[in-house]
């Protein structure tokens, strides 16, 4: 059976285009943990750090589709380099304050600054739906940008920590701005394979990609998605702490970080002839059921076992998700479609460290998984009642077409 991954870089500059949306991608897993190790040892204040690092994570949230937007209408070229401009000088003034004990305010002025970086992943995809539109190796390319999310968001992390803790406190945040100039300056260039924009476009497809319900549904899938992971990273801890080994928590996320990255080859490797939405609905259910055992686990390893099966199912689901916007939302619209989605994943990341660190400190960690389980009901109960929807939407987008470039 020929390698469907080997088959997808033979496109010309694919190899290219991906390997510097891979490096301009890490930043954003850097950015949060890396600020806020940063204001903690400098300022010794870690709710002012987490207040410095929230804010910058709404920045991303509220900037990040508007930025993918202007792309869309304007093309990457364009707005690629000025957005990543101001990130940088936000970053750099956010390192500059905390350094120099600035006031306080300077920190969250920053900060937001900071947040106009763009949604490399939405840039990638993006790219990918240009140089493979309209064929089954979309589903390959999704599937790739899944796992390629998950090692970002491991290794991203650790790495900010790491730098911080080991050199300096600005460390981290320093590298994540490197890499993000390097990692943007050379994905520009590549013209090539950058999605060409449309000048005829439709008035009704001028409006927000958010206004789409279909969007706004899938965006939801992943907001509920996300809650499960950011209570996974939360209560891991917690629960590694209960049990005297506070170590053995990054084992447990990395399972299921593991557990995600290969479900996600293997899914990229084989194409189901079921709906589209059918198969999400799946994966959803998948998703919930897998997080009803960690209200039993009792140990370390029995967790990490727990936290690999789970992991499995949420690439596909991720995957699916990202096809799904691909097959409803204009071309006109793509990328920012695309980045409401991402969004919605990180807000629930989010949303699920806030509202389990919160269990956990009241209720103790198995009311922290228990967490998990209500989102994975909310995410399964949101992908039954929109699989019609879904799938009405899909069908006339194919019906219309999307246009060839």
């Amino acid at each position: 059976m020929p390698n469907p991954y080997a088959a997808l870089f033979k496109a010309p500059g694919a190899v290219a285009f991906s390997a510097a949306g891979f490096v301009a991608r890490i930043p954003l897993a850097m950015m949060a943990i890396g600020i806020i190790t940063m204001i903690s040892q400098l300022r010794g204040e870690y709710a002012l750090a987490g207040a410095v690092s929230a804010t910058f994570t709404a920045s991303t949230a509220i900037v990040g589709p508007q930025v993918s937007r202007l792309v869309d209408r304007l093309g990457q070229g364009r707005v690629l380099p000025p957005a990543m401009g101001l990130s940088v000088l936000g970053s750099a003034a956010l390192l500059l304050s905390a350094r120099y004990d600035a006031p306080t305010w300077t920190l969250f002025a920053a900060a937001a600054l900071a947040g106009t970086l763009p949604n490399m992943s939405a840039m990638v995809r993006a790219r990918w739906s240009y140089v493979h539109a309209d064929s089954p190796q979309m589903h390959t390319a999704f599937s790739l940008e899944s796992v390629v999310d998950e090692l970002t968001y491991v290794t991203g992390p650790a790495l900010a920590v790491v730098l911080s803790t080991a050199l300096f406190p600005e460390a981290g945040p320093l590298l994540a701005v490197i890499l993000l100039m390097v990692g943007v300056l050379l994905f520009v260039p590549q013209k090539r394979t950058e999605p060409a924009v449309r000048a005829d476009v439709p008035a009704d497809e001028k409006a927000s990609a958010i206004r789409i319900p279909a969007v706004r549904m899938l965006a939801s899938i992943l907001a509920a998605g996300g809650v499960i992971v950011g209570t996974v990273d939360v209560v891991s801890v917690a629960f590694a702490e209960q049990l005297g080994t506070p170590a053995s928590a990054g084992i447990v996320v990395a399972a299921y970080a593991a557990g995600s990255a290969l479900s996600g080859l293997a899914f990229g490797a084989y194409r189901l002839s079921m709906p589209l939405p059918r198969q999400l609905a799946l994966a959803v259910a998948g998703t919930m059921l897998t997080t009803l055992p960690l209200l039993l686990v009792d140990g370390i390893p029995a967790l990490a076992v727990a936290m690999f099966v789970s992991g499995a199912f949420f690439a596909p689901t991720m995957i699916l998700i990202m096809r799904l916007v691909e097959r409803t939302v204009p071309a006109a619209a793509l990328t920012e479609g695309m980045t409401w989605a991402l969004t919605g994943l990180s807000a629930g990341i989010a949303l699920g460290a806030l509202i389990s660190g919160t269990v956990v400190d009241r209720s103790g960690q198995a009311a922290g998984f228990a967490v998990a389980v209500v989102a994975g009901t909310v995410a399964l109960t949101v992908a039954l009642l929109a699989r019609a929807p879904l799938a009405r939407a899909a069908r006339e987008e194919v019906e219309v077409g999307r246009g060839e470039h």
